[in-house]
């Protein structure tokens, strides 16, 4: 089960986030900030899936933009791994040019809600 999704650029701040499980705003900040700096700090030539307390974490990078997916432990890395592939292509789709210029597009984006009636 998918805990939450982030899109974070390459300076550590965070651009959209989606939780499917309450956490409380404090809490949030703690979470995102230690996610992130997990994330930034591994070098491309290391794995994608990063174990995490009492979850994983599968994230894929995107010119300056990580994708940061939090999932319990029984859920599939590779499906999921597939499923930000997939969601990146349709953002391209939408948007165009999403993966050439992720920062400039999300910094754009007046709403995001468009975003999540994709």
């Amino acid at each position: 089960m998918i805990k939450f999704f982030l899109m974070v650029n390459k300076q550590g701040q965070t651009r959209l986030s989606r939780y499917y499980e309450h956490v409380e705003i404090h809490k949030r900040t703690m979470l995102e900030a230690e996610v992130i700096k997990h994330c930034l700090s591994r070098s491309k030539d290391q794995c994608s899936f990063i174990e995490y307390k009492d979850f994983k974490l599968v994230y894929r990078q995107y010119a300056a933009l990580f994708v940061v997916v939090g999932i319990n432990e029984t859920e599939n890395e590779m499906a999921v791994y597939e499923l930000i592939h997939n969601f990146v292509e349709v953002l391209d789709k939408y948007f165009s040019r999403v993966v050439s210029e992720t920062s400039n597009l999300l910094q754009n984006i007046s709403s995001l809600s468009k975003l999540w009636l994709l």
